[in-house]
């Protein structure tokens, strides 16, 4: 009995001590941020101390890519780690969006049940989940959050709603309303930026002795433009939508920075990885950020809807203020997050990120990513190398060299047609491994996105109007 006894000490503490083993992770995700509209990233407007903080003592990808240029199918290859077009989500957000042929119905547009998560595979390992924000995978109760392997929630179903308690919930809108648990919908008290990190803090004081993972999602800066008074005042020298975004991102700022530092409160920090990044490129028009010295914006695939502002800190395993030039990507944070937590990432059912360690910390000094590939209804993107292809369907197609030409202002597409035609063959060659997409866009919509990706084409005009915004705000 002695022995017995003797034994089972000695494995609870075993466990304990492998418990503590495993970091913690906490994922900071913003909103249609601007890739431009941060401290870390060169901005002389955008107050964001923490972030810039974090870049310091950490990683700072230079070519962070998402999987997606629009916010949902962004979500969708971010939890499982694979192209989302190779189980049929496409590059929709909403189901207005959709084509009339579309065999789904709006609240059929979720991720697919038979997708595992990165909260299903942490949850094997032993961590306790959290989700705080936007899920935007998803209205219907069968994709909720609690369902998709997190054990805590509070945020809404949606793609957007209001930074403060309605008076009234838009009728019809269930992915409106704020959500503390599962079915329990209660108003914000406060602004909705503040009320997620209160959140994540007090998951984090409950679960201090045990591996957690939280990811915090916010809906900042997506719109409305909705941000305190005192924010506003901030910025007295900025109008209109980019004094709103401005005042926005600061919040986004201090909600991080609570976070972070009740991790060092807690004695958490150095055995904690953080990552902050963004789920798409910023949409200029509709809240005035700013994706220079990109092209392009949300919803197009020039390098300012796809590149992102990425960030990773884990003190006990990375050196601090390091820059990593070579690509990655969002899909690269499940198998990454998995073997921290002491996963094999060989259990991971056709994956395609990779773990990102061994390539910061200099133990494989190759390319995490020889190829990448992006797909919207009949546009498609291949990168090889430094090489990036874009197909349309009813225009040339388009060549850049981004190691060059990272503003994508020199098309070489005429100069290279044989590189032209292989990467188009190996383009179609990877869309044949896919699913047939479950829904389909409106081509007023895709039309709307071609438009817009003319439009903000890093052009001398957009640079002077650039130039103007800078000087207003000195």
């Amino acid at each position: 009995m002695k022995k017995l006894l003797l034994l089972v000490v000695f494995m609870v503490f075993h466990m304990a001590i492998e418990a503590q083993n495993k970091p913690n992770i906490v994922f900071l995700f913003s909103d249609d941020a601007g890739y431009g509209d941060f401290g870390f990233q060169g901005s002389t407007i955008m107050k964001t101390p923490n972030l810039d903080k974090l870049a310091k003592n950490g990683v700072t990808f230079t070519q962070g890519y998402v999987s997606a240029s629009v916010c949902g199918p962004s979500r969708a290859g971010l939890m499982t780690g694979k192209y989302q077009q190779r189980f049929g989500y496409e590059e929709i957000n909403v189901p207005g969006y959709m084509s009339d042929n579309s065999k789904f119905l709006g609240d059929d547009m979720g991720l697919p049940l038979d997708q595992v998560t990165m909260a299903d595979y942490l949850k094997k390992l032993g961590y306790t989940n959290a989700m705080y924000g936007k899920w935007h995978l998803g209205d219907a109760d069968r994709f909720h959050p609690l369902k998709r392997g997190f054990d805590e929630f509070y945020g809404f179903r949606g793609g957007d709603r209001s930074y403060f308690a309605y008076k009234e919930v838009p009728k019809g809108h269930l992915d409106k309303r704020m959500e503390n648990g599962f079915g329990n919908f209660e108003e914000p008290k406060a602004y909705t930026t503040d009320v997620f990190a209160d959140k994540a803090i007090s998951f984090m004081e409950r679960n201090k002795d045990k591996p957690f993972f939280i990811y915090l999602a916010f809906n900042a800066v997506h719109t409305p433009m909705e941000a305190t008074e005192e924010d506003l005042n901030k910025f007295p020298n900025l109008t209109g939508k980019r004094k709103e975004v401005a005042a926005m991102t600061l919040a986004l700022d201090r909600a991080c920075g609570k976070v972070l530092d009740k991790l060092k409160e807690l004695g958490l920090e150095d055995n904690t990885i953080i990552v902050f990044s963004n789920d798409n490129g910023g949409p200029t028009d509709k809240n005035a950020s700013i994706n220079l010295p990109l092209s392009g914006t949300k919803s197009n695939q020039l390098e300012g809807g796809l590149r992102v502002p990425f960030l990773m800190s884990w003190p006990n395993h990375i050196k601090s203020n390091i820059k990593y030039t070579y690509p990655v990507s969002t899909l690269d944070l499940l198998p990454t997050f998995y073997a921290a937590g002491g996963g094999n990432v060989a259990d991971l059912k056709e994956v395609d990120g990779v773990d990102l360690v061994p390539y910061i910390t200099g133990k494989n000094d190759t390319r995490p990513h020889e190829t990448l590939y992006w797909k919207k209804e009949n546009r498609g993107v291949y990168r090889e190398g430094d090489w990036k292809f874009i197909r349309f369907p009813d225009r040339p197609a388009e060549l850049y060299d981004m190691s060059k030409d990272t503003p994508e202002l020199e098309d070489l597409a005429n100069k290279y047609p044989e590189r032209v035609k292989d990467m188009y063959k190996k383009l179609f060659k990877w869309e044949l491994t896919l699913e047939r997409p479950m829904w389909m866009l409106k081509r007023k919509f895709e039309k709307n996105d071609l438009d817009r990706m003319d439009r903000y084409r890093t052009t001398e005009l957009v640079k002077k109007e650039m130039e103007k915004m800078k000087k207003t705000a000195n």
